[in-house]
């Protein structure tokens, strides 16, 4: 064998491990695609999507190893066609897409979607199907003003679930592009934003299921966008006010999604040079006051809706669980969870702060930022009483920057809450497995120990 042929097969070696996550999850996802109902196919669903979290695991393995050089147009090119897969199915695991296209009908009507529940409301005959299949119909919507917007926008593309979703999976796209750019202008390699396109979660829970937090989480990474395009060109008091404004409007339209990104708002904030700040914060309270004004008086019906899902929803949360059957009230558990959440996410903040300090932000600083970001992800999904998967979509976009064994085992193992499906969709009855339960919680928990035993020094230089 000669030098050059010695080479070529050296590289070939090298790039089979590089190729191999990528038809791993090209060929899990097409499996998945195939299956006419997923709610039989529970088991193969875990399965599946174990095997595609350990080719993401694979992925992080090699690339921090120096064997993985992805473009953005490679990973995006996957990215689509994974999506693709499950853009033209029906909505199985969850039919909250229902809701999404009543709502944002009724928004295209002139109507104000938080005037009367669904079941207060006659549809009129193109919209009967839709309403016959809302779920919680008593209830007005629960959905913030901007996803109003979004749910309107996708009603606008002719009035079916694939419209909606469509828009849902463009804006989830233009996540992708959006993290690669961010991995890019923070000095971190590329690649990683694999570590999302790729991720089961997205491609289920939007493109599967349409679900609208993808659409917050694309804002959210945006407001990052802003300030880390800035950051180097702006001086304490110098600079270009509008992206600052922009951010800050980006982050309250995130926040008017799903009410999660209003957490980070600190972590943002401590982002922008001190110079800057009035302006971030007249882009976030202009933001706020243009999406809220518009469906007021309204608007104070999705409060009480609100108040009856903090108090009474519950599903997945295993430390819901076990507080409540410790205090023997589920209104002091849901107390307790909330006091500490509020406090681990404080905690957070604050030692972000300590280690950045209140000057320029720096890149390292922005990457702090966002590994704590991913950690705040990490304790509201450990501390909620409802832990539907969809949820872990907030944790799921944070690994590309501070990927971890926990957070990728806990972004599949959410998967397993969907064990209800089968009992509900055969017999109509909705039977919580605590084993199950307690397995969703333990699994980030010994993965998260076990990486910090045996690989803690790799571990925090990811972060």
């Amino acid at each position: 064998m000669n030098i050059c042929e010695k080479r070529q097969k050296q590289g070939d070696g090298r790039a089979i491990p590089a190729l191999l996550p990528a038809a791993i999850i090209l060929t899990a996802a097409f499996l998945l695609a195939l299956q006419p109902e997923l709610r039989l196919a529970v088991p193969m669903l875990v399965g599946a999507t174990a095997a595609m979290a350990m080719a993401l695991a694979a992925t992080l393995y090699y690339g921090e190893r120096e064997k993985i050089s992805w473009s953005p147009a490679v990973i995006l090119a996957v990215a689509l066609v994974l999506r693709l897969l499950f853009l033209f199915a029906p909505p199985q695991l969850s039919d909250d897409s229902y809701r999404y296209l009543w709502d944002g009908s009724r928004v295209l009507h002139g109507i104000n979607p938080y005037a009367a529940a669904p079941a207060a409301v006659r549809p009129p005959p193109e919209l009967a199907a839709v309403h016959a299949r809302i779920n919680h119909p008593g209830y007005v919507t629960i959905y913030p003003p901007m996803a109003q917007v979004i749910f309107a926008g996708g009603a606008a593309l002719g009035g079916a679930i694939t419209g909606l979703k469509a828009l849902l999976v463009l804006l989830d796209l233009g996540l992708c592009l959006l993290v690669a750019l961010l991995l890019k202008r923070l000095e971190q390699p590329v690649w990683r934003a694999a570590l999302y396109a790729w991720n089961p979660l997205p491609l289920l829970e939007i493109a599967g299921s349409g679900h609208v937090d993808g659409a917050g989480l694309t804002m959210l990474i945006g407001s990052f966008c802003l300030l880390a395009a800035d950051r180097r060109n702006a001086p304490a008091s110098g600079g270009r006010p509008w992206p600052f404004l922009l951010s800050g409007a980006l982050l309250a339209a995130a926040g008017l999604v799903k009410l999660f990104p209003f957490i980070l708002a600190p972590l943002l904030f401590l982002m922008v040079p001190p110079g800057r700040r009035r302006y971030f914060a007249a882009g976030f309270l202009g933001g706020l006051a243009a999406l809220l004004l518009p469906f007021l008086p309204h608007l104070a019906n999705m409060a009480a809706t609100l108040d009856a899902y903090a108090r009474n929803w519950e599903f997945a949360g295993f430390a819901f669980h076990i507080l409540r059957t410790a205090t023997g009230s589920g209104t002091a558990a849901r107390m307790l969870l909330s006091s500490s959440f509020l406090l681990v996410a404080a905690t957070i903040t604050l030692r972000c702060i300590g280690s950045i300090g209140c000057g320029i932000p720096t890149a390292a600083g922005m990457r702090r930022a966002l590994g704590a970001s991913y950690a705040i992800a990490m304790a509201f999904l450990l501390f909620t009483p409802t832990l539907q998967p969809w949820y872990a979509l907030c944790l799921a976009v944070f690994l590309p920057f501070c990927a971890g064994p926990a957070g990728l085992v806990l972004c599949w193992a959410v998967f397993l809450a969907y064990r209800v499906q089968l009992p509900y969709f055969i017999q109509g009855q909705w039977l919580e497995s605590m084993p199950v339960t307690a397995a969703i919680f333990l699994a980030p928990v010994t993965a998260y120990l076990a990486g910090r035993l045996f690989g803690g020094k790799r571990r925090a230089a990811a972060c």
